[in-house]
């Protein structure tokens, strides 16, 4: 009687053992819904009007994919490319492509298919199909051409009425601005994604996103800068990236005088910008006086950043009398809007007149860029096309050809650095396996849906 009683106690000690393992188990099913503050027209990656944003890079890879990935560390990985070699020069590249891949309709990925969308996506390329490869000449040495093509924009789609992709995920029914449900693939080269479907609402707003998120209605949600720390402290499921997107002011034009580009270097020095962190960011960002993140290079603090009150007004004290500046932010962003302000009481401190405007045309702006890469070339590259800078030619490809470059970006004197900032977002209790990567892609083709919340 005594062995019998020993025997179930053991038994009914591994019973919870048990269940939490069927608990933690992969499921397939169930439908993953989405929130999201971007009201996109068009999920075609070639689209040139599209920011390189961490939206963009999410909805695409769930639909298109690209030749090359990156990891964590920023290293290419081979992805519908299974390999790639490049000529003597590093301007003309072979990239061998994965046997086996369909489209969503089901029909073969060719070398053809990968040539045209590639020269949609870049016009100045010259892209020929080979067998079972392609080939790709750029008009200079380009030895960052494979972490190049892991950006988004260069996800391969064949476009013959439809937009259709080789992704995890095919269009089951697209609602431009509104709406997109996804359907998983049975047939996706990488293996079937454990959700059945994803549902993506666009164009809500941060508040909605979080009723939502909270009213169980759905799973996952952007959180806006700053309040993440806040959410997370009201028991909320929150994930964050690296510090991932640049925010900083832009001028128009270059300095017309030495005397302006001495005025423009008091006012780098007036910004309190470990104040808008703290305060306004609520520890959430990254004091930056670099365009690319210190996390990314390990250099970033050769790149002054703190507030020098005394050589500013120095600076300004030197010189004539100066007009009032226009600054000019997103008036539909209240973080922004607080941003500028602090912006415009630092500057008037050392007697730089700054006035807030909604012009579209400001002699300077406030502006955020998304890092668009892991590889900090390829993000060097990004950050200047999006600010309308031009882009000395690298030297080579070490750490120092790189600090050259981003130095002589900030020597031009048309953007102050000011912080990066990290991209958050909300997860439902339901939703298992997430995840984070410092350049905040979504993991959804590896997450599943538990039945209950943990």
């Amino acid at each position: 009687m005594r062995r019998i009683a020993l025997v179930l106690l053991a038994a009914s000690s591994l019973l919870p053992a048990v269940m939490a393992s069927a608990a933690t188990r992969p499921r397939y099913g169930g439908i993953l819904r989405v929130a999201l503050r971007a009201a996109p027209t068009t999920l075609d990656p070639a689209d040139l009007y599209q920011s390189d944003s961490p939206t963009r890079s999410n909805l695409s890879r769930l639909m298109f994919d690209t030749l090359v990935t990156l990891d964590s560390r920023g290293r290419p990985q081979p992805s519908l490319a299974t390999s790639w070699q490049a000529e003597p020069g590093n301007q003309r590249w072979h990239f061998y492509l994965r046997p086996n891949v369909s489209f969503h309709d089901g029909t073969a990925l060719t070398s053809d298919a990968v040539a045209a969308s590639l020269r949609a996506a870049n016009p100045n390329w010259k892209v020929f199909p080979t067998g079972d490869a392609v080939v790709i000449e750029s008009d200079a040495p380009d030895a960052d051409l494979p972490a190049q093509l892991a950006l988004a924009r260069n996800g391969i789609a064949k476009r013959d009425g439809r937009l259709l992709g080789t992704g995890p995920f095919a269009i089951a029914d697209w609602q431009p601005g509104k709406m997109l449900t996804l359907a998983a693939r049975d047939d996706y080269w990488g293996g079937r994604s454990f959700v059945d479907s994803v549902v993506i609402e666009m164009g809500k707003s941060y508040r909605d996103q979080m009723i939502s998120l909270d009213l169980g209605k759905v799973d996952l949600i952007e959180v806006a800068s700053g309040q993440a720390r806040q959410a997370a402290a009201e028991n909320r499921r929150i994930e964050s990236s690296a510090p991932l997107e640049l925010m900083c002011l832009l001028f128009t034009r270059a300095p017309q005088s030495s005397e302006e580009g001495r005025l423009r270097q008091a006012l780098a020095l007036s910004i309190d910008r470990a104040s808008l962190n703290s305060v306004l960011l609520q520890g959430s960002g990254e004091v930056s006086g670099g365009l690319l993140p210190d996390w990314l290079t390990g250099y970033g603090f050769l790149f002054p950043a703190e507030v020098n009150l005394p050589q500013a007004r120095q600076l300004r004290a030197d010189l004539h009398q100066a007009s009032p500046w226009t600054l000019g932010y997103d008036s539909a962003d209240p973080l922004e809007g607080l941003i500028a302000e602090r912006i415009a009481l630092n500057a008037r401190d050392v007697g730089i007149v700054l006035q807030l405007t909604s012009s579209n045309s400001p002699d300077v702006r406030l502006v955020r860029v998304p890092l668009a890469s892991l590889d900090s070339g390829v993000a060097l590259k990004m950050i200047a096309q999006a600010l309308g800078i031009p882009f000395p030619a690298l030297a080579g490809n070490s750490v120092h050809d790189l600090y050259v470059a981003e130095n002589g970006l900030l020597e031009s004197q048309r953007v102050i650095p000011l912080l990066y900032v990290r991209v958050a977002v909300g997860i439902g209790p339901t939703v298992r396996n997430w995840s984070a990567r410092p350049d905040g892609i979504w993991p959804v083709q590896d997450v599943w849906l538990g039945a209950e919340r943990p």
